[in-house]
């Protein structure tokens, strides 16, 4: 039985507060790629299948084809589309439980939000800075590895470049899934920014002597100077949605020659990749994934 499954709390993180998604499609301005999912591969992306109900680790990851015939097409689509227009197939993984989902559920919403969320612990567990994974966290990540490893087995594609939030639930969920990786980490896939005290990362050299097979780009900083961006205030949401364009455009950018792309964070960000794609809204349970194949468009720079 699948230790992936959704709550009503994934559900709302994925379906609610629709008037940040106004807020950002008021706010983007003219990006050089624009994006879009592309139907017929996955269950995940038909209006039809029911989010609370589906379990992609019992089901193929939602694969409508075999994994050889999506290559296939993947492939063709590449090769015969223009030069300004990429398909890439991007698995979007969520990080396994952490103590943070955990102490946010322990007490109300009022309680959390006018007090807990500022703290890092309430003397029986510790959820800041920087949360880590609990015990069905850490099996839910095992979940996954197994059940790459049988879609590897059918055929799936590994995947040829592998990003992870900075944020150490979502490392360690990522060298779970996939022990003999080397992810880049990208400070801007992070959870939504600022007062919450899960969300503060550790700092540069401690990920490094815990994780060594990190690799980080020159930009990325010794201490978190991204979670005191917003103080006195939180990022909100639409601010994340412009933050993880920005993400994809680095990706599209820098990533041309690669088709096959893992990215793992939090729900917030898949949330926000969601919206840039628009993708219709799907649940994920932590330590959940779905994959999605993404159609980019370069706009074409005027004579």
């Amino acid at each position: 039985m699948s230790l992936l499954v959704p709550t009503l709390r994934d559900r709302h993180d994925a379906h609610g507060d629709l008037e940040e998604d106004e807020k950002y499609y008021s706010l983007l301005e003219e990006l050089p790629w624009e994006f879009t999912p592309v139907q017929g591969f996955f269950k995940q992306t038909d209006d039809t299948t029911n989010d609370m109900d589906f379990r992609y680790t019992e089901d193929d990851f939602g694969i409508l084809d075999t994994w050889s015939n999506l290559i296939v097409k993947l492939n063709k689509l590449n090769d015969n589309c223009p030069e300004n227009v990429c398909y890439k197939l991007v698995f979007f993984a969520r990080h396994g439980q952490a103590q943070s989902n955990v102490a946010s559920q322990k007490y109300s919403k009022e309680e959390w939000m006018s007090k807990w969320r500022f703290l890092g612990t309430d003397g029986e567990l510790v959820w800041g800075p920087d949360a880590d994974l609990t015990e069905l966290g850490l099996n839910q990540a095992k979940e996954n590895h197994q059940a790459w490893k049988l879609q590897l087995a059918k055929g799936a594609p590994y995947p040829e470049k592998f990003y992870v939030s900075p944020l150490k639930r979502s490392i360690k969920t990522h060298f779970i899934t996939w022990p003999e990786s080397k992810p880049l980490v990208v400070e801007n896939l992070r959870e939504t920014i600022g007062l919450h005290l899960c969300h503060k990362r550790s700092t540069k050299s401690s990920l490094q002597q815990r994780f060594p097979e990190l690799v980080f780009d020159d930009s990325f900083t010794e201490n978190d100077i991204l979670f005191d961006k917003y103080l006195p205030r939180r990022e909100h949401l639409h601010e994340q949605f412009l933050r993880i364009n920005g993400v994809l455009q680095d990706i599209f950018n820098t990533d041309a020659d690669k088709q096959v792309i893992c990215i793992t964070s939090h729900a917030g960000t898949i949330r926000s990749f969601i919206t840039v794609l628009g993708h219709r809204k799907f649940t994920i349970p932590t330590g959940g994934m779905i994959p999605i194949v993404i159609k980019g468009t370069k706009k074409r720079e005027q004579k």
